[in-house]
């Protein structure tokens, strides 16, 4: 019997243990093949592609009627790079069925949608106006770097500005 570990446990092995049996009953799939998707899907198609889920074909129906069938995995590609995931599938099912160590993967289902998520940029701070422009040019007045000079002054612009309840400016 193995004894439970004492000290610090990874916030990741706490997640993991959550979320797991959730996407396995949802999606069919794991975190583990998530974290390693770009592994298992190469330079060429990771920037652009994220499994979905894994159908798995209901045991009554079929030939093999009760025995394992592998399932069909579906894949989120970005636009004109389908067409390339396409040509790619056999060594793409290859690379996911030697991850899975079994054949869990007969076939992949392209669904093109945006995979890649651009972050989310703060529209940048209006100038400083009055008592804190002032306040700001004092404070930057020995510095005579350029670079230095203009970093500052975002800072502190973005420091000083008045901001509402809600953040915004």
């Amino acid at each position: 019997m193995k004894k439970p570990r004492k000290g610090v446990i990874q916030i990741a092995e706490i997640a993991n243990g959550i979320i797991d049996p959730v996407l396995a009953k949802r999606a069919g799939i794991s975190t583990a093949l998530l974290g390693s998707w770009d592994e298992i899907a190469g330079s060429d198609f990771a920037d652009c592609t994220r499994p979905e889920k894994i159908t798995w074909p209901r045991r009554d129906e079929g030939p093999d009627r009760g025995g394992y069938q592998a399932g069909v995995l579906t894949i989120a590609c970005e636009g004109a790079r389908a067409l390339f995931l396409t040509h790619a599938q056999g060594e793409l099912i290859a690379r996911i069925n030697g991850f899975f160590g079994f054949p869990a993967v007969r076939q992949i289902r392209i669904v093109q949608k945006p995979v890649s998520q651009t972050p989310n940029r703060r529209p940048k701070p209006q100038p400083l106006r009055g008592d804190a422009a002032k306040r700001l040019e004092g404070m930057m007045d020995g510095i005579e770097s350029e670079a230095l000079r203009k970093a500052v002054e975002r800072l502190g612009t973005a420091v000083l500005q008045k901001r509402t309840r809600r953040g915004t400016i």
